[in-house]
């Protein structure tokens, strides 16, 4: 079994960080992210990194507002999906968010099943009226989303 540790990314991480993520986006399962981006929220993720210090996996927690973060730029090496490193990034980024005092944690996903899986629920995507207006209006898909908003409620 390969060793993985999870840690904050690194600035040396940005690219392996956005061919991961825009790997998936090609896919259509995610949003495209710019290098400048990903510079731009850095700070905001964790690197799922192997015995090699190859990214094999990214994170991101987005600060909304004092209770209210989004899991964002969830995403696995194409060929490391299936070895549970997005689960552990997902905990890693729960954990983080709860580390930050946020009470809600939501994502726009497509991966239903996998985010019900750590206790988020399906929730109509009007409840989150602070997303729509900060970087939805800017998105291709705004008049015809189909990402599934989910909602978990972290414990004090």
């Amino acid at each position: 079994m390969i060793r993985m540790i999870l840690r904050h990314a690194k600035t040396a991480d940005a690219e392996a960080i956005c061919s991961t993520v825009n790997h998936h986006a090609e896919l259509g399962l995610m949003l495209h992210r710019s290098m400048e981006s990903i510079y731009d929220t850095l700070r905001e993720f964790q690197v799922a990194v192997d015995d090699d210090d190859k990214i094999v996996g990214c994170v991101a927690v987005d600060i909304f507002w004092s209770d209210l973060a989004e899991v964002k730029s969830l995403a696995v090496a194409a060929d490391r999906i299936g070895e549970g490193i997005g689960g552990r990034l997902l905990t890693a980024a729960i954990d983080d968010a709860k580390q930050m005092g946020v009470k809600r944690l939501f994502s726009l996903t497509y991966e239903q099943r996998f985010f019900e899986r750590q206790g988020f629920e399906v929730i109509d995507r009007h409840a989150l009226p602070e997303k729509v207006w900060r970087e939805c209006l800017a998105c291709l898909k705004a008049d015809a989303c189909d990402e599934i908003a989910m909602m978990l409620v972290l414990d004090e």
